[in-house]
């Protein structure tokens, strides 16, 4: 099949109104993307997933693994779309998105979004959206979805997991901004997912396989969480965290 690229003349031109292929076929889909996620495991096997181009039309251009990373990577590579861990060493997505304004608001080439994290929290949505993302899903999302979700993005679409959107509606429905937190301003991206995840009930162990982390960093967390929120052992976090609903 020729590269529709190539194609001249009116036959060009009635094979692009009608959105076939000189082949007869549906007209290929592409998009160029860009991962940021700081567990190299996750963007290899998103990669593996979504990334077979003649397939799924999704062409992986760059990965990323922190803030500055990110900046650099998208900045050089001008995807259509990123998909856009919400916690990364350096600030997290929402610095991300905050130091590519300028190119989410390009007219010509925009660089959208689409956040793809763990965290199914209110605050983490809403925090993404409003820095200027497209969308949000969650890591539990198919690679058919995926890449799905990917394409109505590229198009100008918001696309949520269907729990998510209710946050979002809920949050811009409000005139009143949201108060602010002052103790969990304290915290990092990285504190609020363990304090989270400890106040759920999970042990350590299972926190460091769901994050991709060690025992031992799990515990640095804790003990930096309970130090900032003066609070004594878990059982006080728990209680700290059921009275802020972030459970």
């Amino acid at each position: 099949m020729s590269d529709p690229t190539e194609a001249n003349g009116t036959t060009g031109a009635a094979e692009a109104e009608s959105g076939q292929t000189a082949g007869g076929g549906a007209a290929a889909r592409h998009v160029r993307v860009v991962l940021v996620d700081d567990h190299r495991m996750f963007r290899t096997g998103v990669q593996a997933e979504i990334g077979q181009t003649e397939q799924t039309g999704v062409e992986v251009v760059g990965e990323a693994a922190d803030v500055d990373q990110a900046v650099t990577v998208i900045t050089a590579t001008r995807p259509e779309v990123v998909l856009l861990d919400v916690h990364l060493p350096g600030g997290g997505g929402v610095e991300v998105l905050r130091r590519c304004a300028p190119l989410m608001a390009d007219a010509e080439q925009p660089v959208r979004f689409l956040a793809l994290s763990v965290s199914d929290a209110a605050e983490d949505v809403i925090g993404v959206i409003r820095g200027g993302a497209r969308g949000y899903v969650t890591k539990t999302i198919t690679g058919t979805d995926l890449v799905d979700s990917i394409f109505r993005v590229q198009e100008g679409d918001a696309v949520f997991s269907p729990r998510l959107a209710g946050f979002v509606l809920d949050a811009f429905a409000s005139t009143d901004a949201p108060p602010v937190d002052e103790d969990l301003d304290r915290l990092t991206q990285r504190e609020r997912e363990v304090l989270r995840l400890i106040a759920r009930g999970y042990a350590y162990k299972e926190i460091a396989k769901q994050l991709f982390i060690s025992v031992k960093t799990v515990e640095s967390h804790v003990s930096a969480v309970l130090r900032k929120l003066q609070l004594s052992n878990r059982h006080e976090l728990t209680r700290w965290a059921t009275a802020r609903r972030l459970v």
